[in-house]
């Protein structure tokens, strides 16, 4: 559907000019909350879901009669920090073609509570926040949730296995019964279900299934290699392969500051991002790998939800996620709004079982390839009754196995 048929204003229609078409989300759920109802979305990730619940807050904020201090009309729960900044930045964007000046705050931990209390002096028409930074600002009195309109729970299932739970709870006894509430997830798991039923009225309910023909703007690889030679496999992919701009994933902190700063020593623009850093450095981190400024980011799961990086051409599992289904959200990074992306993994053989499940769970069969130069010593060995898999390095169990084998077969041995 062409963006001037999703029933918004002139201004608004004047912000989605750099898009031709809506996405299948933006298409179901727009006109839905234009309308006022309470909305249960689930769409993958990358599909256009912020500004599906944005426009309709914007829209919505034209036609309201003003106030001094701002009303809160709106208020949209996120569950990390970097996700916040995001769906932030998009309505800025978008209210830029409005008359009047829109005021969004954004409201997270991680850093002082007193910048966030100030910009909240005089009110505000939107607040982006994660529950545990909103408590925290009610706690102090400097926001009231009196006159909501609108509630959003944005990566609803990511929030909810963060354990925010408690937190949500004493955040809906505080808003108005009175209100459009839309709730967009990723997935939808039984604790999904349970909160929905607390709090939506009557939703209407929008699924939006990946659709096959989405599958090949993201060229999956699986590469195998040997943990030690992992980093200089990164270093000759970047400079034959020419990735103007990398996404590394690797599973702790220690490991993304190392990677990044044997990157660097090597002559490739490269930082960190994780939970060790501050706010201030996140985002300046952010900014600059957006900008072009550095070639490579290595990023622990921090970075696997909810971060817009736009012609990210290319996502690299250094290190394999734990769960399954992050695999999904981490390459999802790239091959975004149309682009082409690829997703490369490096698989150890220490990971080589965790990749099958990997596979396994998410409907995959990826050839194995490897790199001349880079081919694997390592052995991929089973581990007895766990189904668990191990280096070439062998345990004290397996060597007393194989000792009581030989002796078995040649007792004077």
């Amino acid at each position: 559907m062409p963006t001037t048929d999703l029933g918004l204003s002139e201004p608004l229609v004047r912000a989605l000019s750099q898009f031709d078409e809506a996405t299948p989300v933006q298409v179901a759920a727009i006109p839905a909350a234009l309308g006022g109802r309470d909305l249960l979305v689930t769409a993958r990730t990358g599909s256009g879901k912020t500004t599906a619940f944005a426009l309709p807050i914007l829209e919505k904020w034209l036609a309201a009669a003003r106030s001094k201090p701002k009303r809160l009309d709106a208020l949209i729960l996120v569950p990390t920090r970097e996700l916040a900044a995001q769906v932030r930045e998009v309505m800025q964007d978008y209210a830029r073609e409005l008359p009047e000046r829109i005021k969004v705050v954004s409201a997270v931990g991680g850093v002082s509570i007193n910048p966030q209390m100030m910009a909240l002096r005089g009110g505000a028409d939107v607040i982006v926040a994660t529950p545990g930074r909103l408590l925290d600002l009610l706690d102090h009195n400097a926001v009231s949730l009196k006159e909501v309109g609108t509630l959003v729970l944005d990566e609803a299932d990511r929030m909810l296995d963060l354990g925010f739970a408690d937190e949500l709870s004493q955040i809906l006894s505080m808003l108005p019964d009175e209100r459009q509430n839309l709730l967009f997830s990723a997935s939808f798991p039984e604790k999904i279900e349970s909160i929905a039923c607390d709090f939506l009225r009557d939703p209407k309910r929008i699924e939006i299934e990946s659709e096959p023909e989405e599958i090949p703007d993201i060229e999956q690889r699986a590469i195998r290699v040997d943990t030690a030679k992992r980093t200089p496999l990164l270093r000759l992919l970047i400079a034959e392969e020419k990735w103007a701009r990398v996404l590394v994933f690797v599973g702790r902190k220690y490991t993304a500051d190392h990677v990044a700063d044997k990157l660097h020593r090597n002559g490739i623009e490269a930082l960190s991002l994780h939970g060790d850093l501050s706010q201030g450095a996140r985002s300046e981190v952010l900014r600059d790998f957006k900008s072009g400024e550095i070639q490579v980011l290595v990023a622990t799961d921090l970075a696997a939800r909810g971060l817009d990086i736009v012609r990210l051409p290319v996502v690299v599992n250094y290190e394999l996620p734990r769960s399954p289904a992050d695999y999904i959200h981490r390459i999802g990074r790239t091959g975004r709004a149309g682009e082409k992306g690829v997703a490369v993994s490096f698989v150890t053989a220490g990971a080589t079982a965790h990749f099958n499940l990997i596979e396994k769970r998410n409907g995959l069969s990826l050839a194995r390839e490897v790199i001349a130069g880079f081919e694997p010593t390592e052995e991929v060995l089973k581990a007895s009754g766990t189904g668990g898999i191990k280096g070439r390095r062998k345990s004290k169990k397996d060597k007393l196995r194989e000792a009581a084998a030989r002796k078995a077969r040649d007792p004077e041995s």
